[in-house]
């Protein structure tokens, strides 16, 4: 959990707005499906909505990335979508229809759709290279993540579950005022990559790695969806909800430890077969062990590789090939493919699956798109030696 050795290199400000955003995710994700429930929808209407946050990052990433190309100034981008999304979010104190949280959620999920990718790509052009270091500084979005995740949870177990609204926007707020901490870095030329964006795309081991990130993420429907709603039927208490999502992140951020001897020792593609095998045993204890408490502890565990360890190489792979004045286009891709249409599909299905398979069964579909990805990257990206 050591800064980077450059000085040039702003470690404690990207990591203090790595720490705020994923903060506000650790109250929201896990628990705002506990918030739509309170207003009486169905599995259905919840996976409809849980969807368009995934939605928007089919669309929104690839808007930023074009304002970014053409004003070069990617913190003031992300500064002022934060802001703007915040706004939006605000109105869920006002509504509580489904067209109306539907809009609301539409119109958040584009703002904050600009975040990740802006943030990753400027992170990447700040370390200039030495990409081994991304874990030192995105586990500090682990870290946020699992203080809030854990606090919401107890604080849900005494306060009505309106209240995480004024949570989620209080992390909002924090990761405006983090954003307006991080500067910039000089944009790479547009001439330093001659190859337009769509012939590095058709090139087949490209192509394969973003079709299994696409599963990969349509893998964890159901996880991000409905995990909470599955262990509070089950008997959980929202605090143990907390730390069983604590638990994952805990894994994320000792394998973000470990990802530069990880990356030393073994290919990309090696660590990406061991994240997809991983996942799909992942879903498969979730789905048929949710009564025992050890099973899904290890079974959370494991959120270190399906999500930690996949992200980590994921994105490493993207930035080697999109290369130059490709790279916020390249992560924009990445982010529209997997977290964008996959997490679309992977809510949307697993809302419909809910209710009419059961969550056992939709766990095990989950696993099953798990291993479609496997075989992917076993079939096209690992013989490109990547």
């Amino acid at each position: 959990m050591f800064p980077p050795s450059s000085q040039s290199v702003p470690y404690w400000r990207l990591s203090a707005f790595y720490f705020a955003y994923f903060a506000q995710v650790g109250a929201a994700a896990p628990y705002f499906s506990l918030y739509l429930a309170s207003l009486g929808l169905a599995a259905a209407q919840i996976g409809v909505l849980l969807s368009l946050g995934s939605l928007m990052r089919v669309i929104g990433p690839n808007v930023w990335s074009w304002v970014a190309d053409r004003t070069r100034e990617r913190a003031r981008i992300i500064s002022i979508t934060l802001a703007l999304g915040a706004s939006c979010f605000a109105g869920f104190f006002f509504v509580d229809s489904f067209w109306g949280l539907f809009a609301l959620l539409l119109a958040t999920g584009f703002f904050t759709s600009a975040s990740m990718p802006l943030t990753e790509s400027l992170t990447l052009s700040h370390l200039r290279g030495a990409t081994s270091r991304y874990g030192s500084i995105r586990l500090w979005g682990s870290v946020g993540f699992i203080i809030t995740v854990t606090l919401v949870g107890y604080a849900l177990d005494s306060l009505p579950v309106a209240s995480l609204l004024w949570m989620v926007l209080a992390g909002y707020a924090l990761s405006w005022v983090c954003a307006l901490a991080v500067p910039d870095a000089p944009a790479a030329p547009g001439h330093a990559e001659p190859e337009p964006v769509w012939t590095i795309l058709r090139r087949p081991e490209v192509a394969a790695l973003l079709g299994a990130c696409f599963l990969m993420s349509l893998a964890h429907g159901p996880q991000y969806a409905f995990f909470s709603i599955y262990l509070v039927d089950h008997g959980y208490s929202k605090a143990a909800v907390g730390w069983m999502w604590t638990y994952g992140v805990i894994a994320e951020i000792a394998v973000f430890l470990l990802m530069p001897a990880l990356l030393q020792r073994f290919s990309l593609s090696a660590i990406l077969l061991v994240c997809f095998a991983a996942t799909v045993v992942r879903f498969l204890m979730i789905g048929w062990g949710v009564d025992l408490a050890p099973v899904l502890f290890f079974a959370q565990l494991l959120h270190g590789l399906s999500f930690g360890a996949y992200h980590a190489a994921a994105v490493t792979a993207i930035h080697r090939w999109f290369r130059g004045a490709h790279q916020v286009r390249g992560q924009a891709i990445y982010l529209s493919v997997s977290f964008g249409a996959g997490g679309v599909l992977g809510s949307m299905l697993s809302g419909l699956g809910w209710d009419s398979i059961g969550p056992a069964w939709t766990f095990s579909a989950a696993a099953l798109a798990a291993f479609g990805g496997y075989v992917l990257v076993d079939w096209r990206v690992r013989p490109a030696r990547i």
